[in-house]
């Protein structure tokens, strides 16, 4: 069934003005002028094909007609303040999902959602690992991480500057640990699936491991490992990143913000 358009927002001046029966105090509530509220109601006058108000030596009264309409416009309102309650709630939701690759969460993310988390403890996470392409809609995520050299179409936000380290043992011998997505090449001591597996194999002493900084801080700062020269400039780095709509969200904004304030 095709729907009727609906003058909104001179039905909305209607209300205002059949509640306080004055086009001033109509005004007033709604933060325009009084004639702003005149040329509304004329103007719904003219859509609708009835007179609404009518000036008496009392003061602005309401036609038969208005009122037979003003209840269920009335009621309207209040639904569709409902409906703007029920779709708001999920941003006072204190679970959020979030999607990111195993190594960045074990390494990076995890830690520093549990310490957000200490300060509130009714907020709850779901962790879910990706190393693909993002469905925001079926995953249902508010939330993802990401290895690349931009965020693409998706609002987001870089975590530190794209660096690759090499770390390995002291002791340790000096093959390579290779990885998927290992920059270094040449015959290789042990293969793991990733990064994250890369650090903790060059902690046991298998070799050295070329991988992105921001993931080998906690295990340098343990003194689990240790740099082997400088960090390496490179364009990709890691991206917390959303769809515009979740970006917005209030409590996407919160974790973005504990996120990228605790690195």
């Amino acid at each position: 069934m095709k729907r009727t358009h609906l003058p909104l927002n001179g039905l909305r001046v209607f209300d205002a003005a059949a509640r306080h029966l004055s086009f001033t105090r109509a005004a007033d509530e709604l933060a325009v002028t009084p004639a702003a509220v005149g040329q509304q109601i004329r103007a719904l006058e003219d859509v609708l094909g009835v007179v609404l108000f009518r000036r008496t030596p009392k003061g602005l009264e309401l036609t038969p007609e208005a009122e037979n309409g003003l209840d269920a416009i009335r009621a309207g309102f209040l639904q569709f303040e409902d409906g703007v309650r029920a779709m708001q709630s999920a941003q006072s939701s204190k679970f959020l999902t979030i999607a990111a690759p195993r190594d960045i969460t074990a390494k990076w993310l995890a830690p520093r959602l549990a310490a957000y988390g200490q300060a509130d403890p009714d907020l709850k996470f779901a962790l879910v690992a990706s190393d693909g392409d993002l469905d925001f809609t079926e995953a249902n995520l508010d939330l993802a991480i990401r290895f690349g050299e931009t965020p693409g179409e998706l609002e987001g936000v870089a975590l530190g500057e794209g660096a690759w380290q090499t770390v390995g043992t002291p002791n340790g011998p000096e093959t390579t640990i290779h990885w998927p997505g290992c920059p270094e090449s040449g015959e290789a001591a042990v293969k793991v699936a990733d990064a994250g597996l890369a650090l903790d194999a060059a902690a046991s002493g298998f070799g050295r491991a070329c991988v992105p900084a921001l993931l080998a801080q906690a295990d340098l700062a343990a003194g689990r490992i240790i740099a082997f020269g400088d960090p390496v400039p490179t364009r990709a780095t890691y991206w917390l990143l959303a769809p515009t709509p979740q970006w917005r969200q209030k409590k996407v904004r919160a974790v973005v913000d504990a996120l990228t304030q605790a690195q």
